[in-house]
């Protein structure tokens, strides 16, 4: 018998959106450091060893998010929708033992059979020597990386927004830039960027561990799980386990084909391109994964009160981020070419790459916020036709395109595959659920933002030309000064309000 509902209700006004996002959205911008530290690692090891670590990764990375069995993104129903703290609890339990176990077994395929791995990546000479032993290294950042995963999803699932982010990506990536120098100064090559990593994996799953126990009753975490919750969580993983995978399959299945499709160094090197363009364009993919991280959950709650909270927030969250994404990708794509030069020469080939997926992700920012909310109040089913259809858009274009268009074709089929599987689900919900984003003021608030992001965009390629050191800071003020006058004149008042303190410090109202 279900116990009695004693979870408190849980407020989702547009406030308790505004005040979550902008936890999470602060925490996030710790994972600059992960773009600030791209050209330092290529400057320390080279392109083609940086393009080889980031295909290792991207495999890891990829391989994680399939073996998971999507609980990082079942943990986003299940625990708010539990009956009492013990079973929200129980359900974490399912989380780790679905979530981590598959990982931790192909992981020791891996290791078994790392000689035949090492085949399928292509490196230059040097890092092909060391491939096999890195592999033997690097395949246990999988069981690690799927722990802090399912870790910190939990406390997202807890509605903690901010700690669990600064855990993945501040102290994450602090820990691995420093590690990795030191390794550097000791002339371990490529062994050393992967043992940073690794080093610095290690560390935050313990942290992560720390923190689970702070959010969740200590002895409630350790017991058996009912089969029933255990199917649940089965379930409800699997149904999102396709828009998980079609999520990193852009973003790591992308470095990886361009490494299989092109011999030796080249694969390497395109790889790393790649992997450049794409981090530059994550600056405005962590504007929707702010909204996504904290949407899900509280859609969740909200599932249980009036329909009209849901719809609500679904406009709301899609405005804010229009005016966000919008003119800050504008002008980010506008400064690509300064921005490369931050990574050597060689880079400069990648420019064409950022624009394109700059513009995949203001595509994809525009309608971030139907995804995650269909994750929680759809059926399964309905879920899983928008991440296919996407994955089938990139392939067939990258087949037209590949491997004759490199990195530029490459760009192309991942922005086509991305706006395919963003826009359905925007579709879907207004189909069968009568919900969508776009009534008044929608409309106003999309015209004033692309046109303050087409001057502010021109202002940009204007200065572009001057030296990097002035170029740069006076192309980030731009982007800054082009953001907030679209949130400024382009929201409604009442979205300025709901920003709360955020909204008065920047003086939206």
């Amino acid at each position: 018998m279900t116990q009695p509902d004693t979870s408190p209700t849980v407020d989702v006004s547009n406030a308790r959106v505004a005040s979550s996002v902008g936890t999470s959205m602060l925490a996030r911008l710790s994972g600059l450091i992960d773009v600030v530290a791209q050209p330092i690692y290529v400057a320390l090891f080279g392109l083609a060893s940086f393009g080889l670590y980031a295909v290792l990764w991207s495999a890891v990375n990829l391989a994680e998010n399939i073996a998971d069995l999507g609980q990082t993104s079942a943990m986003q129903r299940t625990v708010p929708q539990a009956a009492s703290e013990a079973e929200a609890a129980e359900a974490f339990r399912a989380a780790m033992l679905l979530g981590v176990v598959p990982p931790l077994l192909l992981a020791i395929l891996g290791a078994i059979f790392a000689p035949d791995v090492a085949a399928f990546f292509n490196a230059d000479a040097l890092d092909s020597a060391r491939l096999i032993f890195a592999i033997h290294l690097f395949i246990w950042a999988l069981p690690l990386w799927a722990f802090v995963e399912v870790a910190t999803s939990a406390m997202r699932a807890r509605h903690v927004f901010g700690a669990e982010i600064r855990l993945r990506l501040f102290w994450e990536q602090s820990l691995r830039l420093v590690f990795a120098v030191i390794f550097w100064a000791l002339g371990w090559g490529i062994l050393g960027l992967l043992a940073a990593h690794l080093l610095s994996l290690s560390v935050t799953a313990l942290l992560a561990a720390r923190m689970a126990l702070r959010y969740f009753h200590g002895a409630a975490l350790f017991g058996r799980v009912r089969g029933s919750l255990l199917k649940e969580s089965l379930m409800a993983g699997l149904a999102v386990l396709p828009a998980n995978m079609s999520q990193r399959f852009y973003s790591d299945g992308a470095p990886i084909a361009l490494n299989w499709l092109l011999p030796g160094s080249g694969g390497a090197v395109a790889a790393g391109l790649f992997t450049i363009a794409r981090k530059i364009s994550s600056i405005i993919q962590t504007i929707r994964l702010g909204f996504a991280y904290v949407l899900a959950p509280l859609a969740s709650a909200a599932r249980r009160g009036s329909g009209d909270e849901v719809r609500e927030v679904y406009g709301f969250a899609t405005r804010v981020l229009t005016a966000l994404a919008l003119p800050s990708g504008l002008v980010l794509a506008a400064a690509a070419p300064a921005i490369l030069t931050l990574f050597g020469a060689g880079a400069k080939r990648a420019a064409a790459a950022v624009a394109i997926l700059i513009t995949s992700r203001i595509l994809e920012a525009l309608a971030g916020a139907a995804q995650p909310i269909q994750q929680v109040i759809s059926s399964y089913r309905a879920q899983i036709l928008a991440s296919f259809a996407g994955i089938a858009v990139a392939i067939l274009t990258g087949w037209l395109l590949l491997p004759a268009g490199g990195l530029t074709g490459m760009a192309i089929a991942v922005t086509a595959g991305l706006v395919t599987g963003a826009m359905l689900p925007v579709v879907q919900l207004w189909a069968e659920d009568g919900l969508h984003p776009f009534a008044a003021p929608f409309a106003r608030m999309l015209g004033i933002s692309l046109v303050i992001g087409a001057i502010f965009a021109a202002l940009t390629r204007a200065i572009i030309g001057w030296p990097v050191v002035v170029a740069l800071p006076a192309s980030l003020l731009l982007l800054l000064l082009a953001t907030w006058l679209a949130c400024r004149f382009g929201l409604p008042r009442g979205d300025r309000e709901a920003l709360g303190k955020t909204g008065r410090a920047l003086r939206l109202i």
